[in-house]
């Protein structure tokens, strides 16, 4: 069996001939040649008519010089090859990545600006696919609120028992120290004034008003909501929702919905435990700290704290636990790619969510406030 001819490179005014095994193995016997081709030229025809074997690496070498004598602004044509060579030299133009940025682009403040749109435009086009897929969401909730039975039960408690019951430890944890931490800072300021037993109003009112529910979204938001975005975008990588579409399965209404249920489920119950936490962590140390004992605390909670200040925080609970869902399933369906993308998207969830929950929370402390409650 003769060994395959080596490839070659012959220029001849405005053509240049490439024949022989263009090939991967022989690609270094003409690395050389192809280098110092000018790539000056206003037209040039490659001629591919004397080819023997052709693959990937070969075609990927032609590519590569067709690309540099169009970014140097001549006109390039390639003639005589075989319908398999035309069509892998096609597919392996297509394949190579171009580069977004313009050298001669716009610089300095045009730059800056430039960049600014395109950040504008990127945040109103990911604004607009967050609100349809909030309303796509809640429209499954609602229809299967609907028709219950075909709501998956053993997803909806398995996330339950993830988001809620194994979240229990560090949510009590976290608001025991904030009622400590509350505590003791106001006995630090109220000292000065001789107002001491006023911590009681202190303690009671910010953490069932506010800190409880608002630490206790944080905490599920960089916990449950960033397990969500994991799993899901693994499956989104693995074309596993792709495959729940071919089979006819909605991957909103298995996926997402459970989520999203469980969070709305669970959310105020771990709420309510952050705020007994709370109401505990500050008795214990208003009554080390400033002698205030375990039965005036709860005589001044319950003389000076209305129900509605825990009414207040548990309102806002379902509210924070659908953004918090929603936002971190609607990031897992925009993972593109690789697992890289993954790690990246769950980042995007955890920050999100957040910063929405925090943004929510002033919106409904100056609905509150308008209200008079």
């Amino acid at each position: 069996m003769s060994a395959p001819e080596l490839p070659y490179v012959r220029r001849d005014a405005q053509v240049i001939h490439i024949g022989g095994a263009l090939v991967t193995a022989a690609l270094d016997q003409v690395e050389k040649e192809f280098a110092e081709i000018d790539t000056s030229d206003t037209s040039v025809e490659i001629d591919l008519s004397a080819l023997t074997a052709f693959d990937t690496g070969g075609a990927w070498m032609v590519a590569t010089l067709k690309s540099r004598m169009t970014e140097a602004g001549g006109t390039v044509t390639v003639s005589g090859a075989a319908p398999a060579y035309e069509a892998l030299l096609e597919n392996v133009q297509n394949a190579i990545p171009t580069s977004e940025e313009d050298p001669d682009g716009p610089r300095g403040i045009i730059a800056m600006l430039d960049h600014f749109g395109r950040q504008v435009a990127a945040a109103q086009s990911a604004a607009i696919s967050f609100i349809g897929f909030l309303g796509e969401t809640l429209t499954r909730i609602f229809s299967l609120l609907l028709r219950p039975r075909r709501l998956r039960w053993a997803s909806l408690v398995t996330h339950m028992q993830d988001a809620g019951f194994n979240a229990m430890p560090i949510i009590a944890l976290m608001g025991f120290l904030i009622g400590v931490v509350l505590a003791f800072q106001g006995a630090t300021q109220l000292q000065r004034f001789g107002a001491e037993v006023f911590v009681v109003e202190l303690i009671s009112i910010s953490v069932l008003r506010e800190l409880g529910i608002l630490l206790t979204a944080i905490i599920v938001a960089g916990r449950s909501g960033s397990a969500f975005t994991a799993s899901v975008g693994s499956m989104k990588v693995q074309e596993e929702i792709d495959a729940m579409r071919t089979l006819g399965l909605d991957p909103i209404e298995v996926l997402v919905v459970p989520r999203v249920l469980a969070l709305v489920l669970v959310l105020p119950i771990l709420g309510f435990v952050a705020n007994l936490c709370g109401l505990f962590g500050g008795a214990l140390m208003s009554w080390i700290d400033l002698g205030v004992s375990p039965g005036m605390f709860l005589t001044r909670l319950y003389e000076n704290t209305g129900v509605w200040h825990l009414a207040v925080g548990m309102i806002k609970a379902p509210f924070f636990a659908v953004v918090i869902g929603v936002v971190a399933c609607w990031q897992a369906f925009q993972v593109r790619g690789s697992s890289t993308s993954v790690g990246q998207r769950t980042t995007a969830a955890v920050v999100q969510g957040i910063f929405l929950v925090i943004a929510l929370d002033a919106v409904f402390s100056i609905f509150f406030a308008q209200l008079g409650v």
